[in-house]
């Protein structure tokens, strides 16, 4: 066994720095309870389980929560601290149900449109304006997280074909429900109440044929027979004298 002997504390002031004679190497010691207690001269079981409050890694319960309520997931979280997903949800929990309720709350709320807040909610509104473009607003989903000023981002989800859609808005709470505004272009449409317009409209595209088609050869016109050559004249071969005409004398012509 080697002894170690202490050189300082680390920079966050939470770690001890400890060093090897002779050779050099350095470690660090965290200073917790059991090592307060061994220097108090106490036992501790070496083997002692940690608190159910307790997160084995940098993050405490309070930040967890502080960075759900941002907006994380709780799969983020562990994945960054570095924990079981199990060990976040216990403080996850209490912050998503808040997270929920402001969702519910924004929902309930007034939008603002040009010439004041909407006698309608958001809920209204923007149910209207899916049912208006043929899409189901029983599908949509809905979200909600605090920003650094205080104030909530509401996000609403909606599924249209095979694309995911996103609004967000702005959550004033108030009388009457209070307020939103809306934060990015698709929650401006949403909120627009020119119901028949539909979202984001798309320029028609053209149909085209992919068919392979066979080439087209260029018809030419049938050449004309050629015309008949006229026959040609046969010239007139002599005329043989009958055998009986030789005898008699009598001349091919006729004449004797």
């Amino acid at each position: 066994m080697r002894e170690l002997k202490v050189v300082g504390l680390d920079v966050d002031r939470k770690r001890i720095i400890c060093e090897t004679d002779g050779s050099g190497e350095k470690f660090l010691l965290r200073s917790d309870d059991r090592l307060r207690a061994a220097v108090r001269g106490e036992q501790t079981a070496a083997s002692e389980p940690q608190s159910d409050t307790e997160v084995p890694s940098m993050l405490r319960p309070k930040e967890i929560q502080a960075k759900i309520r941002a907006g994380a997931s709780v799969e983020q979280v562990a994945s960054a601290a570095g924990v079981a997903i199990e060990r976040v949800e216990r403080f996850a929990n209490p912050v998503l149900l808040e997270r929920a309720r402001a969702a519910e709350l924004a929902s309930a709320a007034h939008p603002v449109l040009a010439d004041g807040p909407s006698v309608l909610t958001l809920l209204e509104t923007v149910t209207a304006a899916l049912v208006a473009r043929g899409l189901d607003p029983d599908a949509s989903s809905w979200d909600a997280w605090r920003n650094e000023d205080g104030r909530w981002t509401v996000q609403m989800g909606w599924k249209a074909g095979m694309s995911d859609n996103v609004a967000h808005f702005r959550f004033t709470p108030g009388a009457h429900g209070g307020t939103v505004t809306a934060f990015d272009d698709t929650a401006c449409e949403l909120i627009d109440p020119d119901f028949a317009r539909p979202l984001r409209p798309l320029a028609p595209v053209a149909q085209l044929d992919f068919e392979e088609q066979e080439p087209q050869l260029p018809i030419e016109a049938p050449e004309p027979p050629p015309a008949p050559k006229p026959p040609r004249a046969r010239k007139g071969k002599p005329a043989v004298p009958a055998w009986e005409d030789v005898l008699l004398g009598v001349r091919s012509g006729g004449q004797r």
